[in-house]
């Protein structure tokens, strides 16, 4: 699964924000369509940090992540088990669950036919950010 990443861009897009949405019996929604939504401000908590990237292939979809869905990435968060990042190994990006387990990495795939990724020395590696949004492409 390959990513092209992008720098999160310093813009301001305000939206017609109809409010929650009921996802059991439908309710009138003319009347909250004067309030907006900031997407800067809802996905991106710090602009220096967070980055994009694009999907390419199925590895992740067990977790919801499909081919072309966007990735909202904020590097500097902490790597924990169990957490959806973004590595570099061995030249190339990835997005996979990491598990650890004492002093292994695991980049985990949520599609049965991937092997999970056993992190060795021998390996160029890094947990370059922690995916904290998905932007759904349909």
């Amino acid at each position: 699964m390959k990513l092209l990443l992008h720098l999160a861009i310093p813009r301001i897009f305000s939206f017609p924000f109809i409010g929650s949405i009921t996802a059991g019996f439908p309710s009138p929604a003319d009347d909250h369509l004067d309030k907006s939504i900031d997407l800067n401000s809802e996905i991106i908590k710090d602009r220096d940090v967070t980055f994009f990237g694009r999907v390419e292939g199925d590895s992740m979809i067990g977790a919801g992540i499909e081919h072309g869905d966007l990735l909202v990435i904020t590097k500097g968060l902490e790597p924990r088990n169990g957490k959806i990042a973004v590595c570099f190994i061995d030249g190339e990006f990835t997005v996979k669950r990491i598990k650890i387990e004492k002093d292994v990495i695991w980049l985990v795939a949520e599609n049965q036919k991937y092997q999970p990724i056993k992190v060795t020395a021998e390996n160029d590696f890094l947990i370059w950010g922690i995916v904290t949004n998905v932007i759904k492409y349909v």
